[in-house]
């Protein structure tokens, strides 16, 4: 009998293997947990987004993570929506998660990226 597989909350940080598209290996890396339970119990994947250390390129958008600590990490990051799926069993395990600070940061971010708009009749 295989043990149960965690549930992730939004805003925990976990860390993934990350491929690259010019090398063979794949590197652990940390990412963003966004989509809400029900879609993991639902689909047995979670909508990440990238945490990145990247110094030289950004993208509209990014969010510098403020509280490193919090979220289980020791350099510089910033959580960049560049938004992705992955099957639960891929997670490598849990490093922290996001504080309100950086919440909220991230969830206005997403907003700009993904209004909502209301339906026209």
């Amino acid at each position: 009998m295989s043990r149960p597989l965690p549930i992730f909350e939004p805003f925990a940080v976990v860390r993934v293997p990350f491929p690259f598209t010019d090398r063979a290996v794949q590197r652990r890396r940390p990412a963003l947990v966004i989509s809400e339970p029900s879609f993991q119990l639902g689909s047995a994947h979670v909508l990440l987004a990238m945490i990145t250390s990247a110094k030289r390129s950004s993208w509209p958008l990014d969010w510098p993570l403020q509280d490193l600590g919090s979220a289980g990490l020791n350099v510089a990051c910033c959580v960049r929506l560049k938004l992705f799926t992955l099957d639960e069993r891929l997670i490598l395990g849990s490093l922290g998660k996001l504080t309100a600070i950086d919440r909220n940061g991230v969830w206005a971010n997403l907003h700009q990226l993904l209004p909502h708009q209301e339906q026209q009749p």
